[in-house]
């Protein structure tokens, strides 16, 4: 009996072990020391990589992304460029016409690990690294790699000498470890997508021409040596072939950095304390930089106040690339814009510092909620700014209208795919955008419409608390607002995520059977069940809102913004048809409407309204 009963106190004690290791990221801190050489647009570079194994499984090989080989003649992004449907306009067939001295690439000279050498194979953009030992769970190993460079001409996104004349936009400029989770490693090649990348440090030095001014994520560790306006004095480089910028950035799952000779620096704290700085190119074609700061300082502290603290203690808005891309701490914009695309831009790239860069989703597997979430947040931030009229146009009461037309334009083309398709494999352009962005946005405001404003704000705010510095997934998110809300919500997951089942409520008829009852009969066209808000305007203009949840909620919401709800019977899904009924006279109605909010995305919203006829 001892004996038994002790190993039974093991057990218990090995489960909630493994119940408490049941999440795990792994974790890398690189240093990279790259000479530039502006003349030939090419580099050396030596990187050390501390690799820790946080797994559960031992590691005999390590990938790593070589993004610049994908701008080469016959890469895979070429190829997928010239064969889909409806290419991206930056690329088309660009690539395919690079000469060597325009195309991008990385050589890897020799890799060492933990000082003994590695067999390594160069696969398009993938670089395969077989171990010279094995790495153990919960041990740390150390990969040194030098290799060579070259910057591609700006096609997608990295490169040198773009439309506006900036010199160099680094972005995915360096040999890269794949992340390696639950599902194993995420060795994809690059076709011009998405990313995924793993959590660590970088201490990066830039050894480039004195001319140029760099700008990067992190933090600059050497500003009274640099000059050119990161310091209240200007530096004598003369003499010097090169300069050394030395930047170290925690906490993040990427680096980039922009330099050109033409730059201009300039720096203000945001309302919530954050070190704002901006780099562009001064001219009349630039002149609306000089209204960013103000209102990107307000974008901030609203943000960090609504969503949750910005992490960080700066933030880069930097001109380059080929219209905008998120990093951690910087984004790459073009910058010949007005003020309102600049701002529109600006705030989009920055919420992804919120839905990426803190919460760091695998955003080719889960596009949605990277671009989906941000794109979000930044409607809303947008409409904030009219409102506080730092903008041109008036703040509306749905900022969200476009967004459900162009996502019902999407359903209808019958070029849909699910949410769950890896964002490499939609079958053209216009279905990966509106998925990503327009449905993805959706899946948050028709969450708010499920479960109502107040629990919403809660849910959504506590999702950024509870997973940044994570890799959260769909069932991360949506476990946070069954919590708060206290409603099961698996069922919207599935089919909103996994299928492209479409929302079509109507209202079929609205009769009496006597002087003081109305009967209402409603009916489900669509494929996709959702619980319905009923809304009775009445003659005297008085309203009232019967909500209808679905039995498979497991209850309802209780309130949503300033509504007073009347709760009728759970509606079955399974049931084509449901009726119920209030308490008045039919002549009292002037109209009802379902979802009279706007955040159903009811594909076909004219059988959405009655009324009476002579009303019509």
């Amino acid at each position: 009996m001892i004996k038994i009963f002790f190993l039974g106190i093991l057990m218990i004690q090995g489960m909630v072990f493994a119940r408490g290791q049941c999440y795990w990221q792994q974790s890398v801190d690189y240093t990279m020391n790259i000479d530039m050489d502006v003349e030939q647009n090419q580099f050396e570079g030596k990187q050390t990589v501390l690799y820790s194994n946080n797994s559960p499984d031992t590691l005999h090989s390590v990938f790593y992304h070589l993004y610049f080989n994908a701008f080469q003649p016959g890469s895979m992004m070429d190829v997928r460029s010239r064969t889909i449907a409806d290419p991206d306009s930056r690329v088309m067939d660009r690539i395919s016409k690079l000469s060597n001295r325009e195309i991008g690439y990385h050589k890897i000279k020799s890799l060492r690990q933990d000082g003994e050498n590695a067999n390594f194979l160069v696969d398009g953009t993938i670089l395969e690294v077989e171990l010279a030992e094995p790495i153990l769970p919960g041990h740390t190993t150390e990969l040194v790699m030098e290799f060579a460079s070259q910057v591609p001409k700006q096609i997608r996104r990295s490169g040198r000498d773009n439309l506006e004349g900036v010199r160099y936009s680094m972005s995915q400029w360096y040999p890269k470890v794949c992340e390696y989770d639950e599902q194993g490693w995420h060795s994809n090649p690059y076709v011009g997508r998405e990313f995924h990348g793993v959590w660590g440090n970088f201490d990066v030095t830039i050894n480039i021409d004195p001319t140029y001014l760099v700008a990067a994520s992190g933090i600059l560790q050497n500003s009274s040596e640099i000059g050119y306006g990161y310091s209240d004095h200007s530096v004598d480089h003369s003499g010097k072939d090169q300069i050394s910028w030395h930047f170290i950035a925690e906490d993040v799952h990427d680096f980039v950095w922009a330099a050109d000779p033409d730059y201009v620096h300039e720096k203000m704290e945001a309302d919530d304390g954050t070190q704002m700085h901006f780099f562009y190119q001064p001219g009349s074609e630039t002149r609306a930089w000089k209204e960013l700061p103000s209102k990107m300082a307000k974008v901030f502290g609203f943000v960090s106040e609504k969503y949750g603290k910005y992490p960080y203690p700066t933030y880069a808005f930097i001109q380059g690339g080929d219209g905008g891309m998120e990093y951690p701490m910087a984004t790459l914009i073009t910058g010949h814009r007005s003020i309102s695309s600049l701002t529109g831009v600006s705030v989009h790239e920055l919420m992804h510092s919120w839905y990426q860069m803190a919460l760091a989703t695998n955003e080719s597997l889960y596009a949605w909620m990277d671009e989906g979430f941000t794109s979000y947040t930044s409607s809303i931030v947008m409409n904030y700014l009219k409102g506080e009229e730092m903008l041109p146009g008036k703040q509306i009461e749905n900022p969200f209208i476009l967004t459900y037309n162009s996502y019902a334009k999407l359903a209808e083309s019958g070029l849909e795919e699910p949410l769950t398709t890896h964002s490499d494999h939609f079958n053209t352009n216009y279905a990966y955008s509106i998925a990503s962005y327009v449905k993805g946005a959706i899946f948050l405001n028709q969450l708010e419409y499920i479960v109502g404003k107040d629990h919403f704000d809660i849910a959504f705010k506590k999702y950024f608390e509870d997973w940044k510095f994570k890799h959260p997934k769909p069932n991360d998110v949506i476990r946070i607002f069954e919590k708060t809300s206290g409603l099961e919500l698996d069922w919207y997951k599935e089919y909103w995520v996994n299928s492209t089942k479409t929302i079509d409520y109507s209202i079929d008829s609205v009769y009496s059977e006597d002087p003081n009852t109305i009967a209402i009969q409603l009916s489900r066209q669509g494929l996709m069940p959702m619980p319905l808000d009923v809304y009775i305007t009445y003659r005297d203009e008085s309203l009232e809102v019967v909500n209808i949840p679905l039995r498979i909620m497991r209850g309802q919401k209780e309130k949503d913004r300033n509504l007073q709800l009347t709760h009728a019977e759970d509606w079955p899904w399974v049931e084509p048809y449901y009726i119920f009924t209030v308490d008045g006279n039919l002549g009292e109605i002037k109209s009802i409407e379902i979802d009279a909010s706007g955040r159903l995305a009811d594909i076909n919203r004219e059988n959405n309204i009655w009324r009476p006829r002579e009303s019509n």
